[in-house]
């Protein structure tokens, strides 16, 4: 299998992208926000079309779409009320545009296809570079900012209390996880992207409680996913994301299991 550069390079952007993807969804369980990486995915799909009309790479296109986009978009975390209505407002406007976007380009049916459902194996070795150069991009702010982040994260009101400056960091949470969002969806697409950024943080909440804990678990459980995933595809043919997301999905109800196991004892 490694004898393919194909394969070699699929192995080593998916590496990235799963460390980048566990890491990030560990604060994106603890905040609670879910939801926003389930819409930046679909306004990262407007994004990569729109990148395709104009002529830049679908690569780009997602990144300004998810980057200008998630400031705004996060802000509805405050307004729990109304946020379940607008955010079904603002996924549903920005399918309609991806799909808008892909319909006057020229381009052919297959680019709507990586763009939704990923298509790492065919990923070339610049655009591999390029999310190398992405992800440690975020590794590296994570690994700055962790202390204080995860204090925001996991006590907020106890964060605002010793005086962090709670806004900004949450402007940087948002800009990592838009630029996760973008770099993720070259594995998995657009439409599954949510699938790493969610699933692996939420199981190892039910298995260990400590944050490195947490990231350790994390993380494993996406390396475990997509390498497994990249391996069945090769054997079988079949679809990447459907192994990734079978694999995370069978993960999370083990947690679950194992969680609601525990308590029952």
């Amino acid at each position: 299998m490694f004898g393919y550069e194909f394969m070699q390079e699929a192995f080593i952007a998916s590496t990235f992208i799963a460390i980048t993807a566990g890491i990030v969804g560990v604060f994106v369980v603890s905040r609670n926000m879910s939801f926003l990486s389930h819409t930046l995915s679909e306004i990262g799909f407007a994004g990569a079309a729109f990148g395709i009309l104009v002529g830049i790479s679908p690569l780009a296109g997602m990144i300004i779409f998810t980057l200008v986009s998630s400031i705004a978009v996060g802000s509805l975390s405050t307004e729990s009320s109304r946020r379940e209505a607008s955010i079904s407002a603002i996924s549903s406007l920005f399918i309609g545009l991806g799909i808008l976007f892909l319909s006057l380009s020229s381009e052919s049916s297959s680019y709507a296809t990586n763009i939704l459902f990923g298509s790492i194996v065919g990923i070339s070795a610049k655009e591999v570079h390029q999310l190398l150069i992405l992800a440690l991009f975020v590794i590296v702010i994570f690994i700055i900012c962790y202390k204080p982040l995860a204090f925001d994260s996991f006590d907020h009101i106890g964060a605002r209390a010793s005086g962090l400056n709670t806004r900004l960091l949450s402007v940087i949470f948002l800009i990592t996880l838009a630029l996760s969002v973008s770099i993720g969806a070259q594995i998995v697409g657009s439409l599954l992207v949510f699938v790493l950024l969610t699933l692996p943080g939420a199981t190892a909440r039910y298995l260990v409680h400590s944050v490195p804990k947490l990231l350790m678990v994390s993380v494993g459980l996406s390396l475990a996913g997509v390498w497994l995933g990249l391996y069945l595809a090769f054997v079988t043919n079949w679809p990447v994301t459907f192994f990734i997301s079978a694999f995370e999905v069978i993960a999370y109800f083990l947690g679950l299991s194992y969680k609601n196991w525990k308590l029952s004892h």
